[in-house]
């Protein structure tokens, strides 16, 4: 599965991996707040990555836990799911 990873989408994870109760339409209208300020540490950036690697049967970017925003995010790990093609 290589679909692109979706504000909905994050925001699902980082309320089933992390604990974080976000809108979707949050991350969307504010794609550059901090995950800092939603809450989310590095730890939790973490197991979003690995709940990704498991869905799309791939693995992810190795800094991809080290983005600051959603944007950063998103944009590294779509590259990423892009780039692998399959």
């Amino acid at each position: 599965m290589t679909d692109a990873v979706t504000p909905e989408e994050l925001a699902g994870l980082m309320r089933q991996n992390a604990g974080i109760p976000v809108e979707p339409a949050q991350l969307a209208d504010h794609p550059d707040t901090s995950f800092e300020e939603y809450g989310l540490d590095s730890l939790g950036l973490l197991g979003i990555v690995a709940a990704l690697e498991n869905r799309h049967g791939s693995p992810m970017p190795q800094d991809a836990e080290k983005s600051r925003t959603p944007r950063e995010f998103l944009d590294l790990v779509n590259t990423s799911l892009t780039k692998s093609g399959a």
